[in-house]
C-alpha cells in the first residue's frame, strides 16, 4: 500500500525514534552518509534489487534525520518543489545549464 513521505517519517518515528533521539542528529548523519555511500557502489555495479534497497535505506535514514531536525519532509518538499523549479519557477526546468546542470 503507497504511503506519503509524512507516513514514512511517522513509520521511521515510531520504529525507530528512541534510538535516532539518543543517537543525535551528528551520529544519525554519519549513518546517512554511510548509507549514500552504500547506495554509490550500488548504482556502479550493484543489481536492480541491491540499488533499490539502498534507495530505501537512504530514504528512510533521511526520513530519520528529519525526524530529529524536526522538519516535516513533506511540507519542505511540496513548499520548494511543488509548484516546479525553484529557479525558474518551470515544469520542466528552464534554467540555463549553467545555472542547474
Amino acid at each position: 500500500m503507497p504511503f506519503t513521505l509524512r507516513q514514512l517519517q511517522q513509520i521511521i518515528h515510531e520504529t525507530y525514534g528512541a534510538r535516532d533521539r539518543q543517537r543525535g542528529i551528528e551520529g544519525t548523519f554519519m549513518w546517512f552518509m554511510e548509507e549514500v555511500g552504500e547506495l554509490s557502489g550500488a548504482l556502479r555495479s550493484g543489481k536492480p534489487a541491491e540499488r533499490a534497497g539502498e534507495f530505501a535505506d537512504v530514504l528512510a535514514w533521511l526520513a530519520t534525520l528529519a525526524n530529529n531536525a524536526g522538519v516535516d519532509l513533506e511540507a519542505a518538499v511540496q513548499e520548494k518543489y511543488g509548484k516546479g523549479c525553484p529557479g525558474c519557477g518551470q515544469i520542466p526546468c528552464s534554467c540555463a545549464k549553467a545555472e542547474k546542470p
